[in-house]
């Protein structure tokens, strides 16, 4: 449902005046947004893991409102204006009409990591407690008010559509982290009266143990949360660049809500998995249908006559944006399956307490998108869009392969 989000603003957005300024605004604001997220990303992943008692749920409550209110200030520092032009028009060099865009647009981003990092730490609370239902219940919340503020701002303002795509998706994620709070407060309540350590042989779980287990993972979501910004810088050197800051948001989109499917299996296979990894063949069963029909339906938009309703009755693209889309959309195909793939080997190693494989997984993804898009961008001259998305397929392969022989060696040790 999450993944409805980007194709429903990528269509009102190419409906309102200038659309290919406005989504090329979108698409970088978008990017930095999730960027200034990464230190909260993985909260939700870290609270299903660790939350087990009073004790250790207040200990990460507090590492969490640590992390919010950090990426909150460094989103601000951004904001600044000589940091903002360094970076936006000097740095990617981005053209005087999308950086104004951008900023006014960072600007209503401004409660997004906050919001963010409240609404997964809790939800990784009703995910530990088994209330899955109620993080889906918190997500239609977000769906309905993303929809019913980007309608009001349409039709009450003349904001542009970048403005109208961020100031909706703040709403969204505030609202929905104001009610998963209030959803999570019986499975709360359970830790807060329960007994301060569910397991007294086991090691208190401290702030130096949360740092120890976090800070992979951390790390692992500031460099894998890079890649948009490094993609966006890439493509305004590259061939067609604002035709490529257009397209790729929208094609980023499509291709989301088929991996989708994958992220979110990484927190369900960390709850499913066992403490020794017991239930590994049948999440591992599981994992492949999953992947394997992810990737068919992706197949079945990008190989069809689909294809064409997505990108030109759907999103609203012109047919000559729209004929940007079509190749990079084919060669995304297979990245649903890898996501799935790369989403079980980090649930595995996560269970086992083993983050920082993870870590080098994304440095070796992002460094090898890097050098694939060099190679193909600017070497090869291919236009911006596809040497994006085909390095982005490219770097994912290289990490899961990477992942493969440090899965096994966690497998039968936890298993034995």
């Amino acid at each position: 449902m999450m993944a409805a989000e980007g194709p429903f603003l990528a269509a009102v957005i190419a409906r309102l005046p200038d659309p290919k300024y406005n989504l090329a605004a979108h698409g970088v604001a978008f990017a930095f947004a999730i960027l200034i997220e990464a230190p909260v990303i993985m909260l939700m992943s870290a609270s299903t893991a660790l939350v087990e008692d009073a004790g250790s749920y207040r200990k990460l409550r507090n590492f969490a409102n640590a992390l919010n209110i950090g990426s909150t200030a460094m989103l601000l520092i951004a904001l600044i204006p000589p940091v903002f032009d360094f970076v936006m028009r000097t740095l990617i060099g981005l053209p005087p009409e999308i950086a104004d865009l951008t900023y006014g647009a960072l600007w209503l981003f401004l409660p997004w990591p906050a919001a963010i990092g409240v609404r997964r730490f809790v939800q990784g609370v009703l995910i530990r407690s088994g209330r899955t239902r109620l993080v889906a219940t918190g997500t239609v919340i977000r769906l309905t008010a993303m929809a019913t503020t980007a309608v009001i701002l349409v039709v009450m303002t003349d904001f542009p559509g970048a403005w109208i795509g961020a100031a909706s998706l703040s709403a969204a994620v505030i609202t929905e982290a104001i009610a998963a709070r209030w959803m999570a407060s019986g499975a709360i309540r359970e830790l807060l009266t329960g007994p301060e350590r569910a397991d007294p042989a086991a090691p208190s779980l401290g702030y130096r143990r949360i740092s120890h287990f976090y800070f992979p993972l951390l790390l692992t979501s500031i460099i894998g949360l890079m890649v948009h910004p490094m993609l966006t810088f890439f493509m305004g050197r590259a061939a067609s660049p604002v035709e490529s800051l257009a397209v790729f948001p929208v094609v980023h989109a499509l291709s989301f809500i088929f991996r989708a499917l994958g992220l979110s299996y990484q927190d369900a296979a960390i709850a499913l998995l066992g403490r020794e990894n017991e239930h590994f063949p049948e999440l591992a069963r599981f994992g492949a249908v999953l992947g394997l029909a992810a990737t068919a339906g992706l197949a079945a938009v990008a190989f069809t006559p689909l294809a064409d309703v997505w990108f030109v009755t759907i999103s609203g693209l012109s047919p000559e944006l729209a004929s940007f889309a079509y190749t990079p959309t084919r060669i995304l195909v297979i990245l649903p399956a890898l996501s799935v793939l790369l989403s079980f080997q980090r649930a595995i190693l996560m269970q086992s307490r083993v983050t920082r494989p993870i870590t080098v997984a994304t440095m070796i993804e992002v460094g090898a998108i890097a050098t694939l898009f060099i190679a193909g961008g600017w070497w090869l001259g291919w236009v911006g869009v596809t040497a994006a998305f085909v390095s982005y397929v490219g770097g994912r392969a290289l990490s899961t392969a990477y992942l493969v022989p440090h899965v096994r060696r966690v497998l039968p040790a936890t298993r034995e």
